[in-house]
């Protein structure tokens, strides 16, 4: 009879906590055109993609729900026009038979987003298989990933090495890129973002872990490491791409986001903050990247103040 309670009130538990993760961490909101690819499974043009040639050590994640897929190790150079993979995290990636009754689908395990089609028999490498993955159902990450599902917050506040090196120290952030995010140039340079023309905001990509923190606690401490009131920059840095923003990936964060700004402004801060859904993030160069931590100094208009 206790063994029996035991296992009930482990089971009940189970269920709780994976019911609480789901609701943690809903489905990222998709354009058009990863709409069109990822859930009326159509195909990027070849040799288009962003992750065609690319070569970072890391994990590449489902853009639909963040879900671990790949591995970088398990990526290689086919030629193809697509980023090819001959092995994927274990449990990630499910088969079926395509309707063309010739090619096998593979698809996200978790959400069933369409990645691409699965070949073997070319002796391309030594497992002789090859995911053929668009990269529009992809997320990059430069760090190395256990299986699950991984969220995705992207916040600008100012210069993007004050705002990474505060959200790298905080508990459960896996890793913090520095990028761009929310103009009209595709894979703008440093350089040509610091004109003002391309739209672009100075933004980081956080991705943590929903089993030890949460967007919520994420951006009430991006909200209080930079001044949320400041239009058109932040401390000495000036201009457009200086400005504060919150990109949100779905509409829960919208909501999260919303509840608040509205906080801030009823305690009678006039919040300059934008609420925008997020679009295309494009990683800033190498240098950029943990420059406070390469660099050992300390951010220069960037730091902590209780708001909440």
């Amino acid at each position: 009879m206790m063994k029996t309670l035991l296992t009930t009130i482990l089971l009940l538990t189970f269920m709780s906590i994976n019911s609480f993760s789901q609701e943690k961490l809903p489905y990222n909101n998709l354009s058009k055109q990863e709409s069109r690819v990822i859930e009326e499974k159509g195909t990027e043009a070849p040799f288009t993609g962003k992750y065609t040639d690319h070569s970072g050590k890391g994990t590449y994640l489902c853009k639909k729900c963040g879900a671990a897929l790949y591995n970088s190790s398990s990526k290689f150079k086919s030629d193809c026009g697509w980023p090819s993979f001959d092995d994927e995290i274990k449990g990630a990636v499910n088969r079926f038979p395509d309707p063309d009754g010739m090619r096998t689908e593979i698809v996200c395990a978790n959400c069933g987003a369409h990645l691409g089609h699965v070949f073997t028999g070319e002796r391309l490498t030594s497992k002789n298989i090859r995911h053929c993955v668009n990269s529009v159902s992809l997320e990059f990450v430069p760090s190395e990933l256990t299986p699950g599902r991984y969220g995705t917050a992207v916040f600008a506040g100012g210069c993007f090495w004050g705002v990474e090196y505060f959200l790298q120290k905080a508990p459960g952030v896996i890793s913090v890129t520095s990028g761009f995010m929310g103009g009209h140039v595709k894979n703008p340079s440093y350089r040509e973002v610091c004109t003002g023309n391309t739209g672009h905001a100075e933004a980081v990509r956080v991705i943590y872990d929903p089993d030890l923190t949460s967007y919520e606690t994420l951006l009430k401490l991006f909200l209080e490491i930079h001044d949320p009131t400041q239009v058109g920059g932040q401390g000495p840095d000036l201009g457009d791409q200086y400005r504060s923003e919150i990109f949100f990936m779905n509409d829960e964060q919208k909501m999260i986001a919303e509840k608040y700004i509205g906080i801030l402004k009823s305690k009678g801060l006039k919040v300059a903050t934008a609420i925008t859904k997020a679009s295309e993030f494009w990683d800033a160069e190498g240098y950029h990247q943990d420059y406070y931590f390469k660099n050992g100094k300390m951010p220069y208009c960037h730091g902590y103040t209780k708001r909440f």
